[in-house]
């Protein structure tokens, strides 16, 4: 069964190592299910086994969108299965996983973004990451897009710069002045501390093209050293980036295309995000936004009589 689970992921394309090995991940734990249950082909594996899988993932403490995930990957695995004449059926075809709760993005308000980014000091490493993290923010970057720059996509005169999204989906996307000027300041350093063949943009003290994770563990250390009370990772930055721009201008089309949603229901997001800045405005100002007013707040001022609820509208 391992056997038919690596044949699949070797074939299906273009997709990302992350969800790659999420894939792996969902139809080990399948295999594992099946063998626990007494079952040794994926022919033997019908609707009602997939969801006591599903059930039993639940209870362990999946929450919806990983479920939903982890039916999709069956489906995909039991078509090339189909197509192989492996099996007759598609057993996933039809279930559903249960609906989990929606949690909005994590994100940085304007002032807390500012003081991550005054990030201190002139050694290679606090140039290149003032750099990364302003460009990240200023072009609302996944950071696997922005390690995965070349020299080549950057254009600091038309300040703009060409990312490669996912499912090699290419977009171009401005640039921000103050990101610009950290660029500015890291691309020298940058040269002094690479082969002249490596092409990457950002790299780390090896000279060699950065990695994800290199990215979370400075973005998580530089949160604690800038003073900041909640974790960050890079997508915080990112959905800060569309959160800042949708409240500032509430263009979500263009939100979208920027971000490089391929469904604008997934940028639709953030509208829930300004919504709940929009409420908190009006809880903390508007007189009659429900707080319970106590005796002192409804004394009547010098001179004037109070009303009761039959004095008229």
């Amino acid at each position: 069964m391992k056997d038919d689970i690596t044949r699949f992921l070797a074939g299906i394309g273009q997709r990302s190592p992350h969800t790659l090995s999420a894939y792996r991940r969902d139809l080990l734990a399948l295999a594992s299910h099946a063998t626990e249950v007494g079952l040794c082909d994926w022919a033997e594996i019908d609707a009602g086994h997939l969801s006591g899988f599903i059930a039993a993932c639940h209870r362990r403490g999946l929450g919806g969108r990983s479920l939903q995930r982890r039916l999709s990957a069956i489906r995909a695995f039991y078509r090339h299965l189909e197509r192989a004449g492996r099996v007759s059926r598609n057993p996933a075809q039809g279930l559903r996983a249960p609906k989990g709760q929606k949690r909005l993005p994590e994100v940085l308000d304007v002032d807390q973004s500012a003081r991550l980014m005054a990030i201190p000091g002139t050694d290679p490493l606090a140039i290149r990451d003032r750099a990364l993290l302003e460009l990240i923010y200023s072009s609302g970057l996944r950071v696997s897009e922005a390690v995965g720059l070349d020299l080549a996509d950057l254009d600091l005169v038309e300040r703009e710069v060409r990312v490669t999204g996912k499912g090699q989906k290419r977009r171009i996307v401005p640039v921000g002045r103050y990101a610009i000027e950290r660029m500015r300041s890291w691309l020298p350093v940058r040269a002094q501390h690479t082969r002249p063949e490596e092409r990457a943009v950002f790299v780390g003290r090896r000279g060699q093209r950065l990695s994800v994770r290199a990215v979370q563990k400075r973005l998580y250390e530089w949160g604690i050293r800038q003073g900041l009370d909640q974790r960050v990772h890079p997508h915080m930055l990112r959905h800060s980036f569309a959160s800042h721009l949708l409240e500032s201008s509430g263009d979500l089309r263009a939100v979208q295309e920027l971000l490089g949603h391929a469904d604008i229901t997934t940028t639709q997001v953030y509208t829930h995000l300004d919504f709940q800045h929009l409420a908190k405005v009006y809880d903390a100002t508007h007189p009659r936004a429900g707080r319970m007013r106590g005796p002192s707040d409804a004394k009547p001022g010098p001179g004037r009589p109070g009303r009761t609820p039959t004095d008229g509208a």
